[in-house]
C-alpha cells in the first residue's frame, strides 16, 4: 500500500503561481509513475500530468502545457506540482496519484490517490 498526502493548495489570484506537493509513504521501493488530476466543481475528474519514476519523461495535458511543471524528488518520496500563468478555470481540488503503469493513469484508473488540495484561482 502506498498513502499519498497533498499540500501547498490555497488560493490565488489569476496570473499567479502556486506549487503542490504529495508526499508518498508506505511501500514506495516500488518503481511508481507518481501524477496529478484535478477536479472542478461540476465536472469530471480530469488528468493534469505524470512523471516516470527515473523523472526523465513527463505528460502534460494540453490545457496546462507550458504553464504547469511536474518533478519528483525520490529521496523524499516526493512528487510536486508547479503551476504558473494560473487562470480561474484552473480551480479544482487537485489530486495527488501513483501507479506502476502509466497506461493506467492514462486510464483514470490509477491506483493510489491522495485526499486531495484545493486550488482556487481569483479572477
Amino acid at each position: 500500500q502506498v498513502q499519498l498526502a497533498e499540500s501547498g493548495g490555497g488560493l490565488v489570484q489569476a496570473g499567479g503561481s502556486l506549487r503542490v506537493s504529495c508526499a508518498a509513504s508506505g511501500r514506495t521501493g516500488s518503481t511508481y509513475v507518481m501524477g496529478w488530476f484535478r477536479q472542478a466543481p461540476g465536472k469530471v475528474r480530469e488528468f493534469v500530468a505524470a512523471i516516470t519514476w527515473s523523472g526523465d519523461t513527463t505528460y502534460y495535458a494540453d490545457s496546462v502545457k507550458g504553464r504547469f511543471t511536474i518533478s519528483r524528488d525520490n529521496a523524499k518520496n516526493t512528487v510536486y506540482l508547479q503551476m504558473n500563468s494560473l487562470k480561474p478555470v484552473d480551480t479544482a481540488v487537485y489530486y495527488c496519484v501513483a501507479d506502476g503503469s502509466i497506461i493506467r493513469i492514462w486510464d483514470s484508473r490509477p491506483t493510489y490517490w491522495g485526499q486531495g488540495t484545493q486550488v482556487t484561482v481569483s479572477s
